[in-house]
């Protein structure tokens, strides 16, 4: 089964996220559960949470389908103490959240080195900010998205990721998102078949499919390696149809949220469309 879907806005509610994406005949969605500008938003009250776990149940959306997104504020690697504790407690919060709406997973970018500690020591502070986390909380899945590699982040190689799985230490409950843009941009071709065999080989041999919790679709306007992270609608950019082709013909990624962030929204219905029409 392939879950397609997009990142909804929630705006008016956590339910509308679930209405918009039954509006494009979406399979999955993406959603902030919180302003993501923000770093203190208010506590889910029993109605917002009724709301959103009714819509699921309505329109048959189980949490396997849904790949909610955390703030953008949030930097887990943080080389300042007291602003990694900042992002820790935004972090928490936001597991918290997932797990009263009913859902497994929370989807966000690892963090940033800001030019102050090594790529090293980075990667060791998100991982150990994850095992807090974890700690205090319960049942949701801590699931890293690889990063373009723009600025000082982190996270654009799967090397990164696997180091970051390695000192986590409940493995069972983190998982990886792949973003096509960010990974072609952080220098891993997908334009041809066989570029897309060779860098999923190397995801399965660095970090393993096993681990493999969501798909961000998304073609990119930038050139390999260039490291700039711009979205583009599919087919639309520098990869190309054929690798949204390939991942969607291809088994490890069945069951699976797979999500469009592309920056055209009204090209997502069609979107949707063509990428279930590659089925075999």
């Amino acid at each position: 089964m392939k879950y397609i879907g997009a990142h909804t806005s929630a705006s008016g509610g956590l339910e509308k996220a679930i209405f918009r994406a039954v509006q494009i005949k979406a399979t999955a969605l993406s959603f902030f559960t919180r302003n993501q500008r923000q770093w203190i938003s208010p506590s889910l009250t029993q109605q917002k949470i009724y709301d959103f776990k009714r819509a699921c149940i309505e329109y048959k959306f189980t949490p396997q389908q849904i790949l909610p997104h955390s703030s953008y504020l949030i930097n887990l690697g943080h080389p300042i103490d007291s602003l990694l504790e900042k992002s820790r407690t935004s972090f928490i919060n936001e597991i918290l959240r997932c797990n009263q709406l009913g859902l497994i997973f929370l989807n966000f970018h690892p963090g940033s080195h800001l030019n102050k500690i090594t790529e090293h020591d980075c990667l060791l502070r998100i991982a150990e900010s994850i095992n807090i986390a974890l700690d205090k909380t319960k049942n949701v899945i801590a699931v890293i998205e690889n990063t373009a590699g723009q600025g000082t982040n982190v996270g654009y190689c799967f090397e990164h990721l696997s180091e970051i799985i390695k000192h986590v230490n409940n493995k069972s409950r983190v998982g990886v998102c792949i973003d096509t843009c960010h990974l072609f941009v952080a220098g891993y071709d997908l334009r041809t078949e066989e570029d897309c065999e060779n860098t999923f080989k190397k995801f399965n041999d660095i970090i393993g499919f096993k681990y493999l919790k969501g798909i961000h679709l998304n073609d990119s306007k930038k050139k390999i390696n260039s490291r700039v992270d711009r979205h583009a609608n599919l087919g639309l950019g520098e990869i190309g149809r054929l690798a949204f082709t390939w991942i969607i013909r291809n088994n490890n990624f069945h069951n699976v949220p797979i999500i469009l962030e592309t920056t055209d929204s009204m090209l997502w219905e069609n979107e949707i469309s063509w990428l279930r029409s590659q089925k075999i």
